[in-house]
């Protein structure tokens, strides 16, 4: 079973989709593709200017709730892989024509779509990188959930790693793949969900820039920084490096500093 390319998907409210496509498109380097979907509801982020790159960010205007993130698995073969996560505990939601949407234990959706030959990672637009989807899980389901995710992504070449807190869990893709998964245990029972994070050289500068473009400030952790996008979407700046997604150094000592 291969999975072959990654894309998060940012997903808002219908009507503030103009919003989160202007802010998201100009954090990534990227411009929006036409419509597509049965109600215009899908649009691709494209690298502008970037070569050869491939992308690896879409957007998708949901018509209830607040919105969130979900990842679509790029993979050669769907059937085999919808297989593989209904064996593991997974759960198919709906049947499309060659794509399929399924759900984790925990309740977060997520899509197997065909691989169309993206092989192109897009490069770090001016120190940051959207490369990261963190699931947010409730406690209950946190061991179930790592278990599925650990299971159906290690069987395609991904490593599995307790992260540098507790509550964090990484599933880290083969070289080339753009985007990661990180699974955070939650403080409290809620539904599972999911948000976005990049990787930034400066956290400082990625933010001041981000609100210039419209972003506000929520919360400020030792080494990442929420905010909420245009659209109302949350999602983090981490202290990861961009490039190649590990963490940084601390100040002091040369151990590994603790990020998302």
């Amino acid at each position: 079973m291969s999975i072959r390319w990654v894309y998060a998907f940012i997903d808002r409210p219908g009507a503030g989709v103009a919003r989160a496509l202007e802010f998201w498109t100009a954090v990534t380097g990227t411009r929006a593709s036409g419509t597509r979907g049965e109600r215009g509801e899908f649009v691709t982020l494209l690298p502008d200017g970037a070569g050869d790159c491939d992308a690896c960010v879409k957007c998708q205007g949901v018509a209830s709730g607040d919105g969130g993130a979900h990842l679509d698995l790029a993979v050669e073969d769907v059937p085999v892989f919808v297989a593989s996560a209904l064996r593991l505990g997974g759960e198919a939601v709906a049947e499309h024509d060659g794509w399929a949407v399924l759900r984790s234990p925990a309740g977060q959706l997520f899509c197997a779509v065909p691989w169309q030959g993206e092989s192109v990672r897009p490069p770090v637009v001016r120190g940051s990188r959207l490369d990261q989807v963190c699931l947010d899980v409730p406690p209950s389901s946190h061991g179930a959930e790592v278990a599925f995710w650990s299971g159906l992504l290690t069987a395609a070449g991904w490593r599995s790693l307790p992260g540098s807190l507790p509550e964090f869990h990484v599933l880290q893709p083969p070289p080339g793949l753009p985007v990661r998964v990180l699974l955070q245990r939650l403080g409290e029972e809620r539904p599972a969900s999911a948000h976005l994070d990049l990787a930034c050289a400066d956290i400082g500068a990625t933010r001041s820039w981000h609100e210039s473009l419209g972003a506000t400030h929520v919360a400020d952790h030792a080494h990442w920084t929420v905010l909420r996008d245009p659209a109302g979407g949350l999602y983090c700046l981490t202290g990861r490096d961009p490039e190649t997604g590990g963490l940084p150094p601390a100040a002091h000592g040369g151990s590994a500093a603790r990020a998302k």
